[in-house]
């Protein structure tokens, strides 16, 4: 559904310039995605942007020129761009999401996860009408019994699953009408390869000359950011007709890899060599923080209530996001054609 606005145009031609006023036509539906400078975010707000949606995008450190700047730790902030933009959904994509680096930089991971989570949670609940996706990870798992459903007992192994389990508890806390969607690892179109867990193998893949091991005993479900995008937008334009759309819900891609496989995959997408990658099958000791052994969603609520999507197979979409970073752009005629 749109409405519709005048907008002034100037009309070029050899000898004439022409101001002309004319119809454009403006969603009426509005989304507040923070974090649109990450990975998630970015895809988040072209699916909503490219499907009527009147999209405003908030991020911090590289927010400008493109998105707006906003301190998600400051509640008076907050509170302006909502009021400010009055948006029917908020996708609340903004984390640290690494574990390693929230183990060293703790502080810092809990305000963003955990307090800038909660304030959100309460302006959106205080603001009645406004429908809260917050992003959660399976880390909350300790992947020891998998799949797990949506009402199974979170027991996260690091201070990431800790800390995202703290966020989704102030989210329900604050705010019961909202939803948590739980996803995997992710990867997507990258600005830097080292964006994404699963990008970032890359460059080892590429370096054939040298042999470099890889995990070979942690199980992963690597899933792309533009189908949880689109789940994303499943899910608030079902909200806007049935309020029951609320509370947890699991989102995954199928594939089982490791991130031996998955870089095996990688190679075996762009015909590259793969010979150099060695699957490591046991744990190296003082390897950062601990990881889930196995920590599979049950996806099954989403595909009941049909606000599932397909995911893309990993080679086409891996491949889709990886070819800007050959090294040898000859390969690009081997591989697409």
């Amino acid at each position: 559904m749109t409405y519709r606005e005048k907008e002034f145009k100037i009309n070029f031609t050899p000898g004439h310039v022409e101001l002309v006023e004319e119809d454009v036509s403006i969603p009426n539906r509005r989304v507040l995605v923070t974090g649109a400078t990450g990975l998630l975010g970015r895809a988040v707000y072209r699916e909503f942007q490219k499907n009527a949606w009147q999209a405003l995008g908030c991020g911090y450190n590289r927010a400008l020129p493109r998105f707006l700047r906003c301190n998600l730790l400051d509640e008076d902030a907050v509170r302006t761009v909502i009021l400010d933009f009055q948006p029917d959904v908020i996708v609340h994509c903004a984390a640290e999401r690494r574990p390693d680096v929230v183990e060293r930089h703790t502080e810092a991971a809990i305000n963003l996860n955990v307090h800038a989570t909660g304030n959100l949670a309460k302006e959106a609940a205080s603001n009645q009408g406004i429908f809260l996706i917050y992003i959660s990870t399976d880390y909350v798992f300790d992947g020891r019994n998998p799949p797990y459903g949506e009402n199974d007992t979170p027991n996260p192994l690091n201070l990431y699953g800790r800390s995202k389990l703290e966020g989704e508890r102030e989210v329900l806390r604050h705010n019961p009408d909202a939803a948590i969607l739980r996803v995997p690892i992710l990867f997507g179109e990258v600005e830097r390869v080292d964006e994404s867990a699963v990008t970032v193998l890359w460059d080892k893949v590429q370096e054939g000359a040298e042999s470099c091991t890889l995990d070979h005993c942690q199980q992963r479900y690597p899933t792309y950011v533009n189908d949880v995008a689109r789940v994303c937008r499943n899910m608030a334009e079902r909200r806007m007709q049935d309020p029951s759309i609320r509370g947890i819900f699991h989102y995954s891609a199928k594939e089982q890899m490791t991130k031996y496989e998955m870089a095996c995959s990688i190679a075996e997408a762009f015909i590259l060599p793969s010979g150099h990658l060695i699957p490591l099958t046991e744990q190296p000791a003082g390897s950062g923080a601990q990881r889930p052994q196995n920590a599979q969603l049950d996806c099954s609520r989403l595909e009941l209530l049909g606000l599932s999507t397909e995911p893309h197979p990993f080679k086409m979409a891996v491949r889709d996001c990886l070819w800007p970073f050959l090294y040898d752009k000859r390969w690009r005629q081997t591989v697409f054609h």
